[in-house]
């Protein structure tokens, strides 16, 4: 099975470039399972509406994963509980409304997408490592291919994740930083690895943002308002290959820049 994963949709310019680049990439890598983050999708870059999951679903994108930016539209608890193909943290606490993981058919198994919150530099969030424990012991044998996105900041976090699942999991791959990183690796025991996938969005900009504001906000400590860059985009993602025991075998990092453009 092969399984094409994008990396944080960065506002409508991430929008647009998936939306224009998806047709290409599927025709390409002939994807079986295609997952996004879309936490940030939103005009503003915090959250996601309804309409705008569609918007991806009518481009071949068939889980959408989230993160800390959730529930930052309120549009979001009107339908997150009844649409599968959302997966939200698995780790935010009991009764929390939406996905913490989803089951979906590929082919003639079944494969399992997870979603789980870092706590280092983000937040007071159920253990990421105990969460995975507990969800994967409610999976069992019900999927054979398991993808696990950690949306975390620490690069530490994510690797010690991905070591303590290592083995257990099909792919454990990074999101948050918006920047992606150059240490994908199979782990022992047939885990496709990758700190973080990067981003889709604004390419002139400060992980999606347009720099000014970043950069005062450095000098200054003082509250300032982010808006997401224009411009050209970026896209930046992984595919992954893996074998009928749900075992990685081979991956490839996908970035499409301006000054980088895509080599079919």
């Amino acid at each position: 099975m092969r399984i094409l994963f994008l990396g944080d949709i960065v506002g409508h310019p991430g929008k647009q470039m998936v939306e224009a680049w998806m047709p290409k990439l599927f025709d390409h890598y002939q994807p079986d399972l295609v997952i996004a983050n879309a936490e940030n999708i939103a005009p503003n870059g915090r959250g996601i509406t309804s309409r705008l999951a569609e918007a991806l679903f009518d481009v071949q994108v068939d889980i959408l994963t989230m993160g800390n930016h959730v529930w930052d539209q309120k549009d979001s608890l009107s339908y997150i509980d009844s649409d599968r193909r959302i997966v939200r943290p698995a780790n935010y606490p009991a009764g929390t409304p939406g996905q913490p993981y989803t089951l979906c058919k590929v082919g003639k198994e079944q494969a399992a997408i997870i979603n789980v919150l870092g706590r280092s530099f983000m937040g007071d969030y159920d253990d990421p490592f105990r969460t995975m424990d507990r969800v994967l012991d409610e999976i069992g044998t019900q999927a054979k291919y398991i993808f696990v996105d950690v949306h975390a900041e620490a690069t530490s976090e994510k690797y010690a994740l991905g070591n303590y699942l290592a083995g257990r999991v099909s792919a454990v791959v990074g999101t948050h930083t918006h920047v992606q990183t150059a240490d994908d690796r199979i782990l022992p025991g047939g885990t496709a690895y990758l700190t973080d996938a990067g981003m889709c969005g604004p390419y002139d900009s400060i992980i999606g943002f347009t720099k000014e504001p970043v950069i005062q906000k450095f000098l200054t400590q003082m509250p300032t308002r982010f808006e997401v860059a224009q411009g050209a985009g970026q896209l930046h993602g992984v595919v992954i290959d893996l074998n009928d025991a749900g075992k990685a075998v081979q991956m490839e990092r996908i970035s499409i820049t301006p000054d980088r453009p895509f080599k079919v």
